[in-house]
Protein backbone atom coordinates (compact mmCIF):
# COMPACT_ATOMS: atom_id res chain seq x y z
CA UNK A 1 0.00 0.00 0.00
CA UNK A 2 1.14 3.57 -0.63
CA UNK A 3 1.03 6.20 2.09
CA UNK A 4 -2.50 7.41 1.26
CA UNK A 5 -3.81 3.85 1.27
CA UNK A 6 -2.02 3.20 4.57
CA UNK A 7 -3.57 6.33 6.06
CA UNK A 8 -7.07 5.37 4.98
CA UNK A 9 -6.68 1.82 6.26
CA UNK A 10 -5.32 3.04 9.60
CA UNK A 11 -7.87 5.84 9.95
CA UNK A 12 -10.78 3.46 9.49
CA UNK A 13 -9.61 1.04 12.20
CA UNK A 14 -11.53 1.25 15.48
CA UNK A 15 -9.21 1.47 18.49
CA UNK A 16 -10.89 3.48 21.25
CA UNK A 17 -8.41 3.85 24.12
CA UNK A 18 -8.41 0.68 26.21
CA UNK A 19 -10.05 -1.37 23.44
CA UNK A 20 -7.28 -1.57 20.83
CA UNK A 21 -6.65 -5.33 20.59
CA UNK A 22 -8.30 -6.01 17.21
CA UNK A 23 -6.70 -2.96 15.62
CA UNK A 24 -3.31 -3.80 17.13
CA UNK A 25 -3.35 -7.21 15.50
CA UNK A 26 -4.04 -5.60 12.11
CA UNK A 27 -1.23 -3.09 12.60
CA UNK A 28 1.12 -5.92 13.56
CA UNK A 29 0.38 -7.52 10.18
CA UNK A 30 1.50 -4.30 8.47
CA UNK A 31 4.80 -4.44 10.34
CA UNK A 32 5.54 -8.06 9.49
CA UNK A 33 8.15 -8.39 6.79
CA UNK A 34 9.68 -5.05 7.76
CA UNK A 35 11.25 -6.12 11.04
CA UNK A 36 13.23 -8.94 12.60
CA UNK A 37 10.58 -9.47 15.25
CA UNK A 38 6.96 -8.36 15.76
CA UNK A 39 4.64 -8.99 18.71
CA UNK A 40 1.48 -7.66 20.32
CA UNK A 41 2.14 -7.49 24.06
CA UNK A 42 -0.26 -7.95 26.99
CA UNK A 43 -1.26 -4.29 26.78
CA UNK A 44 -1.98 -4.51 23.02
CA UNK A 45 1.12 -2.45 22.22
CA UNK A 46 2.59 -3.48 18.86
CA UNK A 47 6.35 -4.02 19.23
CA UNK A 48 8.55 -4.22 16.13
CA UNK A 49 12.33 -4.77 16.42
CA UNK A 50 14.85 -3.94 13.69
CA UNK A 51 18.19 -5.17 14.95
CA UNK A 52 21.40 -3.18 14.70
CA UNK A 53 24.79 -4.41 13.57
CA UNK A 54 26.95 -3.33 16.51
CA UNK A 55 27.87 -5.51 19.45
CA UNK A 56 27.61 -2.27 21.45
CA UNK A 57 24.18 -1.44 20.10
CA UNK A 58 21.96 0.91 22.07
CA UNK A 59 18.18 0.61 22.00
CA UNK A 60 16.11 3.42 20.51
CA UNK A 61 12.33 3.23 20.73
CA UNK A 62 10.25 5.18 18.24
CA UNK A 63 6.66 5.45 19.44
CA UNK A 64 3.31 6.48 17.99
CA UNK A 65 0.03 5.78 19.74
CA UNK A 66 -2.61 3.75 17.96
CA UNK A 67 -5.63 4.58 20.13
CA UNK A 68 -8.33 7.15 19.49
CA UNK A 69 -10.91 9.12 21.42
CA UNK A 70 -14.40 7.67 21.71
CA UNK A 71 -17.17 6.77 24.14
CA UNK A 72 -18.65 4.05 26.30
CA UNK A 73 -22.35 3.25 26.54
CA UNK A 74 -23.40 4.60 29.94
CA UNK A 75 -27.10 3.83 29.86
CA UNK A 76 -29.99 2.63 27.67
CA UNK A 77 -33.49 3.90 28.48
CA UNK A 78 -36.84 2.29 27.65
CA UNK A 79 -37.23 4.39 24.49
CA UNK A 80 -33.82 3.29 23.18
CA UNK A 81 -31.90 6.49 23.85
CA UNK A 82 -28.27 5.75 24.74
CA UNK A 83 -26.30 7.78 27.28
CA UNK A 84 -22.56 8.02 26.63
CA UNK A 85 -19.38 8.71 28.60
CA UNK A 86 -16.33 10.07 26.80
CA UNK A 87 -12.92 8.37 26.65
CA UNK A 88 -10.25 10.98 26.04
CA UNK A 89 -10.61 14.70 25.46
CA UNK A 90 -13.75 15.44 23.46
CA UNK A 91 -15.29 18.88 22.99
CA UNK A 92 -19.05 18.48 23.32
CA UNK A 93 -19.61 21.38 20.87
CA UNK A 94 -18.57 19.15 17.94
CA UNK A 95 -20.89 16.29 18.82
CA UNK A 96 -24.40 17.47 18.03
CA UNK A 97 -25.88 15.74 14.97
CA UNK A 98 -22.80 13.56 14.49
CA UNK A 99 -23.02 9.94 13.38
CA UNK A 100 -21.44 7.30 15.59
CA UNK A 101 -21.17 3.52 15.63
CA UNK A 102 -22.06 1.52 18.74
CA UNK A 103 -20.01 -1.68 18.73
CA UNK A 104 -22.31 -4.19 20.40
CA UNK A 105 -23.02 -7.76 19.34
CA UNK A 106 -23.22 -6.14 15.94
CA UNK A 107 -22.49 -2.57 14.85
CA UNK A 108 -25.35 -0.12 15.30
CA UNK A 109 -25.40 3.30 13.64
CA UNK A 110 -26.61 6.16 15.80
CA UNK A 111 -27.07 9.93 15.76
CA UNK A 112 -26.01 12.14 18.67
CA UNK A 113 -28.81 14.46 19.74
CA UNK A 114 -29.83 16.82 22.54
CA UNK A 115 -32.78 18.99 23.52
CA UNK A 116 -33.26 21.67 20.79
CA UNK A 117 -32.28 25.21 21.96
CA UNK A 118 -35.78 26.60 21.28
CA UNK A 119 -37.23 24.06 23.73
CA UNK A 120 -34.76 24.89 26.49
CA UNK A 121 -35.19 27.41 29.27
CA UNK A 122 -33.88 30.79 28.15
CA UNK A 123 -31.05 30.73 30.69
CA UNK A 124 -29.85 27.33 29.40
CA UNK A 125 -30.08 27.87 25.62
CA UNK A 126 -26.69 29.58 25.28
CA UNK A 127 -24.78 27.27 27.60
CA UNK A 128 -22.45 24.58 26.17
CA UNK A 129 -24.07 21.16 26.08
CA UNK A 130 -22.44 18.67 28.43
CA UNK A 131 -21.67 15.17 27.20
CA UNK A 132 -23.80 13.76 30.03
CA UNK A 133 -26.78 15.61 28.55
CA UNK A 134 -26.32 14.12 25.08
CA UNK A 135 -27.87 10.90 23.84
CA UNK A 136 -27.50 8.57 20.88
CA UNK A 137 -30.63 7.77 18.89
CA UNK A 138 -30.40 4.46 17.00
CA UNK A 139 -34.00 4.11 15.93
CA UNK A 140 -34.43 0.99 18.08
CA UNK A 141 -36.70 0.71 21.11
CA UNK A 142 -35.02 0.05 24.43
CA UNK A 143 -36.09 -3.59 24.39
CA UNK A 144 -34.79 -4.12 20.84
CA UNK A 145 -31.51 -2.32 21.51
CA UNK A 146 -30.71 -4.21 24.71
CA UNK A 147 -30.67 -7.41 22.69
CA UNK A 148 -27.70 -6.01 20.72
CA UNK A 149 -26.03 -3.37 22.92
CA UNK A 150 -24.91 -3.44 26.56
CA UNK A 151 -23.70 -0.86 29.02
CA UNK A 152 -19.92 -0.65 28.60
CA UNK A 153 -19.85 -1.22 24.83
CA UNK A 154 -17.56 1.15 22.94
CA UNK A 155 -18.80 3.88 20.62
CA UNK A 156 -16.67 5.34 17.82
CA UNK A 157 -17.07 8.18 15.35
CA UNK A 158 -18.52 7.25 11.96
CA UNK A 159 -16.38 9.13 9.50
CA UNK A 160 -15.47 9.03 5.82
CA UNK A 161 -11.80 9.26 4.86
CA UNK A 162 -11.54 12.02 2.26
CA UNK A 163 -8.74 12.70 -0.21
CA UNK A 164 -8.97 16.48 -0.57
CA UNK A 165 -6.18 16.78 -3.15
CA UNK A 166 -2.84 15.11 -3.89
CA UNK A 167 -1.35 16.26 -0.59
CA UNK A 168 -4.20 16.77 1.87
CA UNK A 169 -6.51 14.20 3.43
CA UNK A 170 -9.15 14.27 6.13
CA UNK A 171 -10.67 11.67 8.43
CA UNK A 172 -11.01 10.43 11.98
CA UNK A 173 -8.13 9.31 14.20
CA UNK A 174 -5.36 10.88 12.12
CA UNK A 175 -4.21 11.81 15.62
CA UNK A 176 -2.33 9.58 15.81
CA UNK A 177 -2.67 7.08 12.93
CA UNK A 178 -0.69 9.57 10.83
CA UNK A 179 2.27 8.80 13.08
CA UNK A 180 1.68 5.05 12.81
CA UNK A 181 1.82 5.51 9.03
CA UNK A 182 5.05 7.42 9.65
CA UNK A 183 6.51 4.42 11.51
CA UNK A 184 5.86 2.29 8.43
CA UNK A 185 7.58 4.88 6.24
CA UNK A 186 10.60 5.02 8.58
CA UNK A 187 10.87 1.26 8.25
CA UNK A 188 10.76 1.61 4.48
CA UNK A 189 13.52 4.24 4.62
CA UNK A 190 15.67 1.88 6.72
CA UNK A 191 14.87 -1.20 4.64
CA UNK A 192 18.31 -1.69 3.11
CA UNK A 193 20.30 0.33 5.65
CA UNK A 194 22.79 -1.19 8.06
CA UNK A 195 22.45 0.73 11.31
CA UNK A 196 24.41 0.07 14.48
CA UNK A 197 21.67 0.51 17.07
CA UNK A 198 18.59 -1.62 17.71
CA UNK A 199 15.53 0.31 16.55
CA UNK A 200 12.27 -0.67 18.24
CA UNK A 201 9.01 0.65 16.85
CA UNK A 202 6.09 0.83 19.28
CA UNK A 203 2.50 1.42 18.17
CA UNK A 204 1.28 2.11 21.69
CA UNK A 205 -2.09 2.06 23.43
CA UNK A 206 -4.18 4.20 25.80
CA UNK A 207 -2.36 7.47 25.14
CA UNK A 208 -5.65 9.34 24.97
CA UNK A 209 -6.68 8.02 28.37
CA UNK A 210 -3.57 7.83 30.52
CA UNK A 211 -0.28 7.29 28.60
CA UNK A 212 -0.01 3.87 30.22
CA UNK A 213 0.68 1.87 27.04
CA UNK A 214 4.01 3.52 26.42
CA UNK A 215 4.88 3.32 30.12
CA UNK A 216 4.46 -0.46 30.18
CA UNK A 217 6.37 -0.77 26.90
CA UNK A 218 9.21 1.38 28.24
CA UNK A 219 9.63 -0.77 31.32
CA UNK A 220 9.47 -3.94 29.24
CA UNK A 221 11.95 -2.77 26.60
CA UNK A 222 14.30 -0.64 28.77
CA UNK A 223 15.46 1.59 25.90
CA UNK A 224 18.40 3.97 25.99
CA UNK A 225 16.59 6.73 24.08
CA UNK A 226 13.10 7.50 22.80
CA UNK A 227 11.66 9.43 19.90
CA UNK A 228 7.95 10.12 20.23
CA UNK A 229 5.93 10.96 17.12
CA UNK A 230 2.54 12.55 17.70
CA UNK A 231 0.20 15.22 16.33
CA UNK A 232 0.17 18.95 16.99
CA UNK A 233 -2.28 21.70 16.15
CA UNK A 234 -2.24 22.82 12.54
CA UNK A 235 -2.77 26.52 11.95
CA UNK A 236 -6.25 27.91 11.37
CA UNK A 237 -7.56 31.51 11.35
CA UNK A 238 -7.23 33.31 14.68
CA UNK A 239 -5.11 30.55 16.26
CA UNK A 240 -1.84 31.95 17.57
CA UNK A 241 1.37 30.79 15.90
CA UNK A 242 2.70 30.24 19.42
CA UNK A 243 0.39 27.22 19.67
CA UNK A 244 0.21 25.91 16.11
CA UNK A 245 2.33 24.95 13.10
CA UNK A 246 1.71 25.12 9.37
CA UNK A 247 0.84 21.88 7.53
CA UNK A 248 3.25 21.19 4.69
CA UNK A 249 6.26 22.79 6.36
CA UNK A 250 7.49 19.73 8.21
CA UNK A 251 7.08 18.37 11.73
CA UNK A 252 7.30 20.36 14.91
CA UNK A 253 10.41 19.60 16.93
CA UNK A 254 9.67 20.48 20.53
CA UNK A 255 12.01 22.31 22.87
CA UNK A 256 11.55 22.30 26.63
CA UNK A 257 12.24 20.52 29.93
CA UNK A 258 10.43 17.37 28.80
CA UNK A 259 12.88 16.95 25.90
CA UNK A 260 16.59 16.08 25.87
CA UNK A 261 18.55 19.11 24.55
CA UNK A 262 21.30 17.13 22.80
CA UNK A 263 18.81 14.91 20.97
CA UNK A 264 16.79 17.95 19.97
CA UNK A 265 19.86 19.75 18.66
CA UNK A 266 20.89 16.65 16.69
CA UNK A 267 17.49 16.62 15.00
CA UNK A 268 17.94 20.28 14.10
CA UNK A 269 21.36 19.49 12.62
CA UNK A 270 20.04 16.56 10.59
CA UNK A 271 17.14 18.60 9.26
CA UNK A 272 19.52 21.29 8.04
CA UNK A 273 22.10 18.81 6.69
CA UNK A 274 19.57 16.86 4.62
CA UNK A 275 17.32 19.83 3.74
CA UNK A 276 14.35 18.34 5.58
CA UNK A 277 11.83 21.04 6.59
CA UNK A 278 10.93 21.30 10.27
CA UNK A 279 9.32 23.77 12.64
CA UNK A 280 10.22 24.60 16.23
CA UNK A 281 7.78 24.62 19.13
CA UNK A 282 8.48 25.72 22.69
CA UNK A 283 6.90 23.43 25.29
CA UNK A 284 7.56 25.00 28.68
CA UNK A 285 5.89 22.20 30.64
CA UNK A 286 3.86 19.06 30.01
CA UNK A 287 3.86 18.31 26.27
CA UNK A 288 0.60 16.37 26.61
CA UNK A 289 2.19 13.45 24.74
CA UNK A 290 3.93 10.16 25.40
CA UNK A 291 7.17 12.12 25.73
CA UNK A 292 5.90 13.17 29.16
CA UNK A 293 5.75 9.50 30.17
CA UNK A 294 8.85 8.07 28.48
CA UNK A 295 11.13 10.70 29.95
CA UNK A 296 10.48 9.49 33.50
CA UNK A 297 10.01 5.76 32.86
CA UNK A 298 12.54 3.19 34.11
CA UNK A 299 15.65 5.11 35.21
CA UNK A 300 14.77 7.99 32.91
CA UNK A 301 14.84 7.89 29.11
CA UNK A 302 16.33 10.74 27.04
CA UNK A 303 13.43 11.73 24.80
CA UNK A 304 12.70 13.84 21.72
CA UNK A 305 9.29 14.75 20.32
CA UNK A 306 8.30 15.33 16.71
CA UNK A 307 4.71 16.27 15.91
CA UNK A 308 2.77 16.23 12.64
CA UNK A 309 0.53 19.32 12.18
CA UNK A 310 -3.14 18.32 12.10
CA UNK A 311 -6.06 20.70 11.84
CA UNK A 312 -9.32 20.16 13.78
CA UNK A 313 -7.74 17.70 16.19
CA UNK A 314 -10.07 15.39 18.13
CA UNK A 315 -12.83 15.64 15.57
CA UNK A 316 -13.99 13.27 12.85
CA UNK A 317 -12.54 15.57 10.14
CA UNK A 318 -8.90 15.84 11.20
CA UNK A 319 -6.91 17.20 8.27
CA UNK A 320 -3.22 16.93 7.37
CA UNK A 321 -0.65 17.32 4.61
CA UNK A 322 0.91 13.98 3.64
CA UNK A 323 4.27 15.67 2.96
CA UNK A 324 4.68 16.21 6.72
CA UNK A 325 4.58 12.45 7.29
CA UNK A 326 7.29 12.00 4.67
CA UNK A 327 9.45 14.75 6.17
CA UNK A 328 9.08 13.27 9.65
CA UNK A 329 9.95 9.78 8.44
CA UNK A 330 13.10 11.00 6.65
CA UNK A 331 14.29 12.97 9.68
CA UNK A 332 13.74 10.14 12.17
CA UNK A 333 15.35 7.63 9.80
CA UNK A 334 18.47 9.81 9.64
CA UNK A 335 18.56 9.91 13.44
CA UNK A 336 18.20 6.12 13.56
CA UNK A 337 21.34 5.78 11.43
CA UNK A 338 23.70 7.44 13.91
CA UNK A 339 26.33 5.20 15.48
CA UNK A 340 26.21 3.71 18.97
CA UNK A 341 29.18 5.81 20.17
CA UNK A 342 27.57 9.05 18.99
CA UNK A 343 24.23 8.08 20.53
CA UNK A 344 25.94 7.32 23.84
CA UNK A 345 27.43 10.80 23.76
CA UNK A 346 24.10 12.37 22.88
CA UNK A 347 22.22 10.76 25.75
CA UNK A 348 24.90 11.49 28.34
CA UNK A 349 24.12 13.81 31.23
CA UNK A 350 22.61 17.08 30.02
Amino acid sequence: MNITENLQYLSELVAVAGFEKAASEKVAELFKGCCDYVEVDKFSNVICLKKGTSDKAKKIIITAHIDEIGFLVRSIDEKGFVGIANIGGIDSKILLAQEVIIHGKKDVIGIIGATPPHLMKAEDSNKPVKINDLFVDTGFTGKELKEIVSVGDIVSFKSKFTIMNEQKVSGKSLDNRASVACLLMILENLKNIKHENDIIFVASTQEEASLVGVITASYSLMPDAAIVIDACHGDIPDLSKDYSSTPGKGPEISIGPNLHPKMVNKLFELGKEYSIPFQKMVEAGDTGTEAWATQVSTKGIPTALLSIPIRYMHTEVETLNIEDIKYTARLVAEFAKIGSTELEELISII
